[in-house]
């Protein structure tokens, strides 16, 4: 496997937040919409953070636990089959801050090929083109490592990456792996991830969930974590 040449800002400090701060924040999670294509998508003026990855990754299960919700985020029972970009408002209720972007899984080889291919295109557009999307979480199986399509989905996203787009590899099932193997999945991944964030996750343990509502809540409140932010209400435009 070769290191993937995004690059990445670093050296980026930031003020401690309490990390029941970041988790309630988290917690505050509701449905916002659902579409099958980009152009259905209202547009936002706060930062979308979307979460992508293989099926069976463990994407929908981290959402949940990240935001404390058991069914916030749908697991098909058929992997790859739900076909949707979902989003998710953060914030109090009446307000948004902040909008986490559930996208499909891929990758699933009971999904057709024609399908896969429509659903490429979609997700393709999508981190391409959408103006609000300011961070993208890989989630990816450590006891696999990066797939082509993973890596592919890195080298598509490097222009924006080189624009500022904050990126994590967020490797999930990490209590499926001894000590010794988180450390060298964590270092392996590191040098793939071209630098940027990399975090161990466990579902089932909570390991790295606080962590990483903590890089979450930072990405979207670059201020200080004793400054109020700044809430943007959304509104849908046209039909959902």
């Amino acid at each position: 496997m070769t290191a993937n040449p995004l690059a990445f800002a670093a050296g980026q400090s930031f003020v401690p937040v309490d990390p029941k701060t970041a988790m309630g924040w988290m917690h505050t999670a509701r449905f916002f919409t659902t579409a099958a294509q980009l152009q259905q998508l209202p547009p936002v003026s706060v930062p979308e953070i979307a979460f992508v990855g293989r099926s069976n990754a463990g994407k929908s299960t981290s959402i949940n636990t990240l935001t404390q919700q058991k069914q916030l985020a749908f697991a098909s029972k058929k992997p790859g089959r739900t076909q949707h970009i979902n989003l998710f408002s953060l914030g109090k209720q009446g307000v948004t801050d902040a909008v986490l972007a559930d996208l499909p899984g891929y990758g699933y080889a009971a999904v057709s090929r024609s399908d896969k291919e429509r659903w490429q295109r979609v997700m393709l557009n999508y981190l391409m083109q959408r103006e609000s999307l300011s961070a993208v979480v890989l989630l990816c199986d450590p006891r696999l490592g990066l797939t082509e399509l993973d890596e592919a989905l890195l080298n598509a996203l490097r222009p924006r990456v080189e624009q500022g787009l904050k990126f994590l590899v967020l490797l999930t099932k990490a209590d499926k792996l001894t000590r010794a193997e988180q450390a060298k999945a964590l270092s392996i991944m590191r040098l793939n991830a071209g630098g940027g964030e990399v975090r161990l996750f466990s579902a089932l343990k909570k390991q790295g969930v606080d962590e990483v509502a903590q890089l979450l809540w930072h990405w979207c409140h670059p201020q200080p974590a004793d400054a109020v932010p700044e809430t943007v209400e959304i509104v849908p435009s046209g039909d959902e």
